[in-house]
């Protein structure tokens, strides 16, 4: 019967990395602290972590680490694998001592939650007397702001009154000291001066119109005077032939 071989010491101590492989295949809360070691026939190393999922009591995260001439640990598999006796029915226990653990179990769970409960209300009562400070702080600070603003405008009051001048209040919108009220008289008083502008331009057009029907009716008047000339002349002309015809009678 051959003995074992003496377990390398790296891969008893390589931890960290079978920890690394397990959390690649199963969350960090299933696993347990380290439950001790078992060295293989060919001796390689079988890392062993206690097993926190629900319905597995018993079994273990089983991780078997090696190393090939003098390298560093290397994985060879990571399982979860049952414990002795995990298969194996429990004792028979009385209906009446699983129920008194059973109710036993619930008082313990209701006192962990009224104390959460209790410790989550205590946080909350701190953190409003703390909201309740800020809120005086920040409306004494509103206040003494406040009161600086109403010096400086008593301050300005003073200042205009010494001078002799006192400052327009401006309106909303009012830039560098320029009164809105002034800006609009000037654009009232621009836009009468355009009305004004184009009644001239309107009467002009006007004058002009009834100089050319002036000049049309003068027109007018000049052919009239033409054509009366033109008939007087056809008169004569037509007098002077009748008067030619009665001398070659005679």
């Amino acid at each position: 019967m051959t003995s074992k071989p003496e377990p390398d010491e790296r891969l008893v101590g390589a931890h960290d990395l079978a920890l690394h492989a397990l959390r690649e295949i199963t969350p960090a809360s299933s696993i347990g602290p380290a439950a001790g070691y078992l060295v293989e026939d060919d001796g390689t190393v079988s890392l062993r972590f206690e097993n926190r999922l629900a319905g597995y009591p018993g079994w273990f995260w089983i991780v078997t680490v090696a190393r090939v001439d003098g390298d560093e640990p290397t994985v060879l598999e990571a399982e979860l694998l049952p414990g002795d006796g995990a298969l194996l029915a429990p004792e028979w226990v009385p209906w009446a001592e699983r129920l008194a653990e059973y109710r036993a179990h619930q008082a313990e769970l209701a006192e962990q939650s009224a104390a959460a409960s209790a410790a989550g209300d205590a946080g909350s009562d701190a953190g409003d007397g703390a909201e309740e400070d800020d809120e005086d702080a920040d409306d004494d600070l509103d206040d003494e702001t406040d009161d600086v603003e109403d010096d400086l405008d008593d301050e300005d009051d003073e200042d205009d009154e010494m001078d002799g001048v006192v400052s327009p209040r401006l309106h909303a919108g009012d830039l560098d000291g320029v009164d809105i009220d002034e800006l609009d008289d000037s654009v009232e008083s621009d836009e009468d001066e355009s009305d004004a502008d184009d009644a001239d331009e309107d009467d002009a057009d006007a004058d002009e119109s009834d100089e050319d029907e002036s000049d049309i009716n003068d027109a007018d008047d000049d052919d009239e005077d033409e054509s009366d000339i033109d008939d007087a002349d056809d008169d004569d002309a037509d007098e002077s032939a009748a008067e030619g015809d009665h001398s070659e009678e005679e």
